[in-house]
């Protein structure tokens, strides 16, 4: 399934971490999310720890102490809890809002959170991840035809950094 809804009415596509690279001239790193039934790629600012703590997770690295996404998990599993799915839910301000849905006692509760944190946490969980279609249509870049290779997306997605800041996605602007 790779639709389904946030707050009873918002559309939300499945979306999938393509990679983590890092914006050229700001330095900052960024998320990238694919959707998965498309080639729609949603691109995310994101702080140096969590961008650490994703890629390590997406690695395989471990580290000899817990993380912090690595405690919220074991506090999840230790307390009979599971993260159902993570979505980023709105962009408002040049600032991007994501929840986290866990399950406890037979009931769901959304958790606000940043999207980075929501991610580091996904991954850790194998929890789905899914982005509103709102967010999606206003911030995404899409590639017309069918992406097959890896280094052609980097490629381009390396080209568009380099003429973009996240100030053009508030405007609409690209």
């Amino acid at each position: 399934m790779a639709q389904t809804t946030y707050g009873g009415s918002n559309p939300l596509q499945q979306m999938q971490i393509y990679g983590v690279s890092f914006d050229m001239v700001g330095k900052q790193p960024i998320v990238l999310l694919k959707t998965v039934d498309g080639n729609r790629f949603l691109p995310i600012w994101i702080g140096h720890p969590e961008a650490a703590a994703i890629l390590m997770k997406l690695q395989g690295a471990s580290t000899p102490r817990p993380m912090t996404h690595d405690l919220l998990s074991d506090m999840l599993e230790n307390l009979d809890a599971k993260c159902e799915r993570v979505a980023v839910t709105e962009l408002r301000d040049n600032t991007f809002y994501a929840s986290i849905t866990v399950s406890v006692g037979g009931s769901e509760i959304e958790i606000d959170s940043r999207p980075s944190d929501a991610l580091a946490l996904a991954v850790r969980v194998a929890a789905p991840i899914f982005a509103a279609e709102e967010v999606i249509e206003e911030s995404a870049i899409e590639f017309e035809h069918e992406v097959e290779d890896t280094e052609e997306v980097v490629d381009k997605f390396k080209d568009f950094l380099d003429e973009v800041s996240p100030e053009d996605f508030a405007s609409g602007d690209s």
